[in-house]
């Protein structure tokens, strides 16, 4: 069995790395202001005995690249066959995070979205119905 390839993408400081070194182990260094990531960083874990490569990559807010860390992350989507995308979606900012998202499904990429910080959006009085999220996006969050 061949080695599962996902990538972590998401806009700018939305926990990628965080989940990044919770799934591999590692220690990439993290931090709440965007930029923390600025190249991607592979990492491997495995589960239920399959192995998993798992890329962080730098933050984005589209697929249109205006800096050199977005255009790594376009790049690193179109050359690379993937088994599955996280795209990490901030919840206290869900829509302009859901700008990416939806340039991600329009394109064709394997994705599953992590709604993170739910704490964040809690606090800030915001609610999520994930029904009509999955609804509207077609897909489980």
């Amino acid at each position: 069995m061949s080695e599962l390839a996902v990538a972590l993408t998401g806009n700018p400081n939305t926990g990628k790395s965080t989940i990044f070194n919770a799934l591999t182990g590692a220690r990439q260094k993290i931090g709440n202001w965007p930029g923390v990531t600025v190249d991607k960083k592979i990492g491997h874990t495995h589960y239920k005995g399959r192995a998993i490569s798992i890329v962080d990559l730098p933050g984005t807010y589209s697929i249109n690249a205006r800096s050199p860390e977005e255009q790594i992350v376009i790049d690193y989507l179109t050359s690379t066959k993937l088994d599955l995308v996280l795209n990490v979606v901030d919840s206290s900012n869900i829509e302009r995070n859901l700008f990416l998202t939806v340039q991600l499904l329009e394109k064709g990429i394997p994705l599953l979205i992590d709604l993170n910080m739910q704490d964040d959006a809690q606090r800030r009085g915001i609610k999520i119905n994930t029904a009509k999220l999955e609804e509207a996006l077609g897909m489980p969050t």
